[in-house]
């Protein structure tokens, strides 16, 4: 009987530290995800304000050529401000292009993190 009794108490004993170790991978799997979905809360943030200044900046240009435009004189003059115009839309693109491929490495690093934050896969 009383090997039985020890045999309970080990065994006992480790279901409570299978529970621990479960708890524990547990919280760290969600503190991982929160920190995940904060990091994509905040991209997400910085990318709608990036859109609305492009739009703002988008349209500045155009109020710009058209006002260049209406006080041309000559078609030279036109053609130097849709000139000017386009080599700011050129500039403005590329602008858009380096923040689009900023915010997606954002993305991918903060994804790859919630993956390897707490998380080791099943044992073996």
């Amino acid at each position: 009987m009383p090997m039985e009794q020890s045999s309970r108490e080990e065994f006992n004993k480790a279901a409570k530290s299978a529970q621990k170790q479960i708890s524990d991978a547990e919280k760290k799997v969600g503190e991982a995800a929160l920190e995940a979905q904060s990091n994509f809360m905040k991209t997400l943030e910085e990318m709608s304000r990036d859109a609305m200044a492009c739009a703002t900046a988008e349209i500045e240009r155009g109020l710009k050529l058209s006002k260049k435009l209406s006080a041309s004189q000559s078609v030279s003059d036109a053609v130097a401000a849709y000139q000017e115009w386009l080599s700011e839309e050129m500039t403005a693109r590329s602008e858009d292009a380096r923040r689009f491929m900023s915010s997606t490495q954002s993305f991918m690093t903060s994804g790859s993190k919630a993956f390897s934050n707490g998380w080791s896969g099943p044992s073996t």
